[in-house]
């Protein structure tokens, strides 16, 4: 009796609302740079607060990745896109396919107080696809509610940029910001952070200046 074959498709992933069909896989240290996305594209840690500092994360199995020994790691795109969407909310948050991203780079912070921070870039192939991906992020953002595993609390509003507070069911709440600026979408999440609202205009410009540079 022949044995049956299991062909994976080739195809590329077309949303990102839709959770990828592998996980990342921690089998070596991410590299440090994601296609045309570099240490270059995220801002300097004196740029988002007085303190702050660059982080160079360990990793480790809970974790899902090894550590590189730098501040920044390549994210498999399309994986970084779904799990920025918020999940877990009370309220019905809306449906429709979200653009996946070509390249997807992450980089991490410390805070004064030593509290975690975290910046995802998203290079998309072009703007219009960039401000597809976050306008449904941002309408999933606004529609989570509270009361459920996670909370979002929105902040402040405007055409390129939004920010909101994340709170997640018996752990840290976080100030999350999401900037637009060209091909790229920028998400920065820091906990524990003071006057949310004021902290999260004041690092608006910062990641407006380098996400999306060649």
């Amino acid at each position: 009796m022949p044995v049956p074959t299991v062909t994976l498709s080739s195809a590329p992933p077309t949303d990102a609302a839709v959770p990828p069909e592998l996980p990342e896989e921690a089998t070596a240290p991410p590299p440090a740079t994601a296609g045309p996305l570099t240490a270059r594209n995220l801002p300097t840690p004196e740029k988002l607060g007085t303190g702050w500092k660059t982080y160079v994360d360990p990793g480790g199995v809970e974790e899902g990745f090894l550590g590189n020994k730098t501040w920044t790691r390549k994210r498999a795109a399309h994986q970084a896109a779904f799990e920025a969407l918020p999940l877990g909310c009370a309220g019905k948050l809306p449906t429709g396919s979200l653009p996946v991203p070509q390249y997807a780079l992450q980089g991490a912070y410390r805070t004064a107080d030593a509290q975690p921070a975290t910046a995802l870039l998203l290079r998309f192939a072009d703007p219009a696809k960039a401000a597809a991906y976050r306008t449904g992020y941002q309408a999933r953002m606004t529609a989570c509610g509270s009361g459920g595993d996670l909370s979002v609390t929105p902040l402040w509003s405007e055409d390129s940029a939004a920010a909101s507070v994340r709170r997640y069911a018996g752990a840290e709440a976080y100030a999350d910001v999401s900037v637009l600026q060209g091909s790229t979408v920028a998400l920065l999440a820091a906990a524990s952070i003071d006057k949310p609202a004021a902290w999260a205009h004041s690092v608006v410009p910062a990641l407006e200046a380098v996400v999306d540079s060649p």
